[in-house]
């Protein structure tokens, strides 16, 4: 079962409500088993257009793993904090596996 990946972009508005969503939801992140693999405010754009000031990407055990995350009760209460303090875009992606290798 591959890894399950959520990916945020986040036009911040409000810096200091950001650190209060950030602690809020790192408590549920850590009760998941999720971590957070990167954290920048300055990505490198290669093509296209990219939304916002900061770009973060979480792993988790499986895609439903990350769903449940962002469905739980914990979680639920960090969000609102998120949307006062940022816009945000925010997927999950599920992990690449390569095919097995026959032979």
């Amino acid at each position: 079962m591959p890894k399950g990946y959520v990916i945020v972009t986040e036009s911040i508005k409000d810096p200091a409500g950001l650190e209060v969503y950030a602690r809020a939801a790192g408590a549920s992140l850590v009760a998941s088993g999720g971590s957070v693999l990167a954290v920048d405010d300055t990505p490198q754009q290669l093509e296209g257009e990219w939304h916002g000031d900061r770009t973060v990407v979480l792993e988790f055990e499986s895609v439903e793993a990350a769903r449940a995350w962002y469905e739980s009760a914990e979680y639920g209460e960090a969000k609102p904090l998120r949307h006062a303090a940022a816009d945000s875009n925010m997927v999950i992606v599920a992990g690449f596996e390569p095919p097995a290798a026959n032979g």
